[in-house]
């Protein structure tokens, strides 16, 4: 079966009728919000993405759901300021909508999802601090007998599978660190991504979604347990083949609906895998650079120096992963006659050379900014008890007290760009 094609089966079969996606189908929101009642509250940005807005309003109107408010909430800024949650929680309090619509990318999304949580449950504590680790926001709602608003999430950025899961990363600007919500309950009631919308996206934002689909895929498949490995296989698989086959494609011509719907699905399949595993290195690191980085390319230079890390007990991964980049030209080496961390470093030497075929950095001293500090601040987060789940899911086992003597040489392998600073502890 065509690539595509088979992303497509693994999305209908993750997701059922919750999720409507393909080309040209946006107008199908009008129709999922009417099940909901009469009033929906619509986040968007009105600058970017006033014509898809304008499509979602139309729709609404077609099904008679009015707009709460009788305007757009304006969304939140990139990585998800806790300002702006806070923001779009008073517009939920104040206009009591039947549901919820964000349109938006992962931020976006991410914004509406912990906008929904404080609205919700203000009076168990309205204090978003509250509900950062996992399962929070469900015991919550438990001990309360609270029910969130059914939000709709219209993805618009083919990145971070935000709209298909069970996460939500919120930023608090002024100590330059992202924190997490997650917990089943804030997974989205339905979803729509239109991947015709994504041909306005501008390059760069595509190329970091793609980056961030592949570290989903990547991370999952690298921490998959046992009892999930073939599962988990053909899904982080196929959405880092789509992405290195098809991200050329569009940065060659952004207009290429076939390389934009690859896009979205692949990374539709990272935020399915995501939903099966967690992500680990790559991601906790990425956290401690948004003042810096995307989180796309934060993840797309940490992935390669944390592959070799965890080389020796990701063998089997890293083959199949290695294929991947084999096949597009990315890999020389003989694969098959190379074991642990030197199979390791042909795959990371293979991510890097296609990072840079997409015109990404592939080391932290790349970054505009960055210095020794966002290390030093990587190091405290890793051992923060609320981003302890990035530890755990991680296939060489890390507690707080291994961190400094084994992240570290990774974090300075990554400022310069040369593997054989890495420390391997299995």
């Amino acid at each position: 079966m065509e690539l595509r094609a088979r992303a497509a089966q693994l999305l209908k079969e993750f997701k059922g009728d919750d999720y409507r996606f393909g080309l040209h189908i946006l107008e199908q929101v009008g129709e999922l919000a009417a099940g909901f009642g009469k009033t929906a509250l619509v986040i968007a940005n009105q600058r970017f993405l006033k014509p898809v807005a304008d499509r979602v309003v139309a729709s609404l109107e077609q099904h008679h759901v009015t707009l709460a408010g009788g305007k757009i909430v304006p969304d939140a800024g990139p990585n998800c300021p806790r300002e702006d949650v806070y923001r779009i929680e008073s517009y939920i309090l104040h206009y009591r909508p039947d549901c919820l619509i964000v349109l938006g990318g992962g931020s976006s999304i991410d914004a509406a999802k912990a906008a929904n949580v404080l609205a919700s449950l203000g009076e168990f504590s309205p204090e978003i601090d509250s509900y950062f680790g996992t399962g929070l926001v469900s015991e919550a709602l438990r001990r309360t007998g609270k029910r969130l608003y059914p939000l709709i999430a219209v993805e618009t950025a083919a990145s971070s599978g935000a709209h298909l899961t069970k996460y939500s990363n919120v930023t608090d600007p002024v100590a330059g660190q992202k924190k997490l919500i997650v917990d089943p309950a804030i997974i989205p009631a339905k979803a729509v991504f239109d991947y015709a919308v994504t041909e306005t996206m501008p390059v760069g934002l595509t190329i970091d979604g793609a980056l961030d689909g592949i570290a989903h895929c990547l991370e999952v498949f690298f921490g998959a347990a046992p009892e999930k490995f073939d599962a988990i296989q053909e899904v982080a698989c196929l959405g880092i083949e789509l992405v290195v086959r098809y991200a050329k494609r569009v940065m060659e011509n952004p207009h290429d609906l076939e390389a934009r719907e690859a896009l979205g699905l692949a990374t539709d399949l990272g935020g399915y895998a995501i939903m099966i595993g967690g992500t680990n290195g790559a991601h906790l690191t990425s956290f401690s650079l948004v003042d810096i980085a995307s989180h796309g390319r934060a993840c797309g230079i940490m992935n390669p120096y944390y592959a070799v890390f965890f080389a020796p007990v990701v063998e089997r991964q890293l083959r199949l992963v290695g294929g991947i980049f084999q096949r597009a030209g990315f890999i020389a080496a003989a694969l098959d006659s190379l074991h642990g961390r030197e199979l390791g470093i042909a795959v990371a030497e293979g991510m890097v050379a296609f990072s840079r075929s997409i015109q990404s950095p592939t080391r932290l001293s790349e970054l505009p900014g960055f210095s020794d500090e966002h290390i030093r601040r990587a190091l405290a987060a890793a051992k923060d008890p609320q981003l302890e789940m990035k530890l755990k899911n991680m296939p060489v086992a890390l507690d707080a007290t291994l961190v400094d003597e084994y992240m570290e040489p990774i974090l300075t392998a990554a400022k310069s760009g040369d593997f054989s600073l890495i420390k391997n502890l299995a």
